[in-house]
């Protein structure tokens, strides 16, 4: 009797063990805290003077390494934009070595006349993101909520232009916008659709949203049909508010996309009066003085800075797609 309270009593005080150090065998614990407990580098090694003092310079150079390749270039060019072309030929480093020039700035703005370019860059990004997220949406709904027979298939033939190079589409696209279908004679040369249309049918855009529906708890849908709501109240007024993170990612996709490209807006949009930026600084670079072409550079880089200061929350928060819905 002895012997088998004892040996009892030995396997409870594994068991006992193993349930706390999260090993036990039938029971499976919740051990998420534990792992982010976990490092490299363990609580006794960290109380070490060496250890925090390595990890310290580790932490100090790759925070001044981010911070030079990052915010390096940037400060550079606000820098450059205010300083003459010589000062900034002989001692590009130097901080205004004989002064500031603030017209730089007024001269990029009216002799090359970058409010009009600028006008022009925010109009194309403007439909391209209404466009794109219009198609996102839709056809993601379709897809993911709507669900007709032949939804696979269209899954598969959308998926499947994943895997054709954009340079293969360049002529086919071109000449399509030269010659419009079911539109006679008419071109859509110098017209701004010639821009949004192609970047409308975004195959990318269109699984990503697709997969971020596929998540949306289906008994909600159901609620809704119940109470009487159609698929457009369905798609307005339950799956667009619910789905505001990747209209985030898709938005921030869009006009980033549509703000530095350069090959398609030179081809389909051949007058200089509606090209954008990207277009146009290149074209007039070699007719201008170094310090006002950088002043228009430093304009042009102002909207996608803003873009990121206001959106990196949304960006960020939504990059990894989830926690949109909760269980």
């Amino acid at each position: 009797m002895t012997t088998t309270i004892s040996t009892a009593e030995g396997r409870e005080g594994i068991r006992g063990f193993l349930s706390r150090r999260g090993l036990g065998g039938g029971r499976k614990r919740d051990s998420l805290d534990d792992l982010s407990e976990r490092s490299i580098v363990s609580d006794s090694e960290r109380r070490r003077r060496s250890t925090r003092f390595g990890m310290s310079v580790t932490h100090a150079f790759l925070f001044i390494s981010l911070v030079v390749a990052g915010l390096g270039p940037i400060l550079w060019l606000a820098k450059s934009a205010i300083t003459p072309t010589q000062d900034t030929l002989s001692q590009p480093f130097a901080l205004w070595p004989n002064g500031v020039d603030w017209a730089n700035l007024s001269t990029a703005w009216n002799d090359i006349h970058i409010d009009l370019y600028f006008w022009n860059t925010i109009v194309i990004a403007g439909g391209a993101w209404f466009s794109q997220l219009f198609i996102a949406t839709t056809a993601g709904y379709a897809l993911s909520v709507l669900r007709p027979k032949y939804a696979p298939v269209l899954n598969a033939l959308v998926l499947a232009t994943l895997f054709i190079p954009g340079i293969v589409l360049l002529v086919p696209l071109y000449l399509t916008i030269v010659n419009p279908p079911l539109l006679g004679d008419a071109t859509l040369l110098n017209n701004y659709l010639a821009v949004w249309l192609p970047m409308a049918a975004n195959a990318f855009n269109i699984l990503l949203v697709k997969r971020f529906f596929d998540n949306l708890p289906r008994e909600i849908f159901e609620a809704a049909k119940t109470d009487g709501a159609g698929p457009f109240r369905l798609f307005w007024s339950i799956v667009l508010p619910m789905s505001k993170p990747i209209l985030g990612v898709v938005s921030v996709f869009a006009i980033i996309a549509a703000w530095k490209d350069y090959l398609w807006p030179k081809l389909v949009l051949p007058d200089p009066a509606v090209q954008p930026l990207s277009v146009r600084l290149p074209d007039v670079q070699s007719q201008t003085e170094l310090d006002v072409f950088l002043a228009a550079l430093a304009i042009a880089t102002l909207i996608p800075i803003a873009m990121f200061l206001v959106f990196q929350s949304v960006f960020l928060r939504s990059a990894g797609l989830g926690g949109a819905v909760k269980g």
